[in-house]
């Protein structure tokens, strides 16, 4: 763990890799500080906000708070998404997985998926826990335009498309939930740590 200081009322905490980051973060969370006004996590770091506190205090409290492996079920939101799997790279990720088409829809959508941590636009979640067969590099050449709702693969993570922007993930469907809504509060649908169950219609 590395602790930076990111101004008078941030700290950068660094880790090896996402499961460290994702039990640090949860430890954090369920001890959090009175300061503390926002934690944000992402695939190796969580950003640590705060207020009317000094950062040596807050960067102790950080170091000495335990992580936590282990979620409690019964306090995890759940979200069930409907995809469409008419995505166009669907077979090419059916090939590079050896899984084919119908392999790939069965093995997406037969696992509960977890959002990690949520970044590239708002409401964009990355989620992870997938089948390890789904994992697929990104596309050699990204496209400049990708509409909203996509449903997409890269690496270990799946997610979809807030809203019509350039990306390179592997797109397997779509889906017409709105993963980010103004008007819903939360706007976010996908926040950490809530469970996502793709169902294909």
């Amino acid at each position: 763990m590395r602790v930076l200081d990111m101004g008078s009322r941030a700290l950068l905490v660094e880790f090896d890799g996402l499961d460290e980051t994702l039990a640090h973060y949860r430890g954090l969370v369920a001890e959090r500080h009175s300061a503390v006004t926002d934690l944000v996590p992402a695939a190796r770091t969580v950003l640590v906000q705060f207020h009317g506190a000094r950062p040596d205090s807050i960067a102790a409290w950080v170091r000495s708070t335990a992580p936590v492996d282990a979620v409690d079920p019964s306090r995890i939101d759940h979200v069930e998404i409907p995809v469409h799997y008419d995505g166009p790279d669907l077979e090419e990720v059916g090939a590079l997985t050896g899984l084919g088409v119908d392999g790939v829809i069965s093995a997406h959508t037969g696992r509960t998926w977890t959002v990690a941590f949520v970044g590239f636009s708002p409401g964009f979640g990355y989620l992870i826990g997938g089948d390890t067969g789904l994992h697929v590099p990104r596309r050699s050449s990204p496209r400049m335009t990708v509409p909203v709702g996509a449903v997409g693969l890269a690496g270990e993570f799946s997610g979809i498309y807030p809203r019509s922007s350039p990306g390179g993930w592997q797109l397997i469907g779509t889906t017409t939930e709105r993963m980010w809504d103004v008007g819903r509060d939360p706007p976010a649908l996908l926040r950490p740590g809530v469970a996502v169950t793709f169902v294909a219609v």
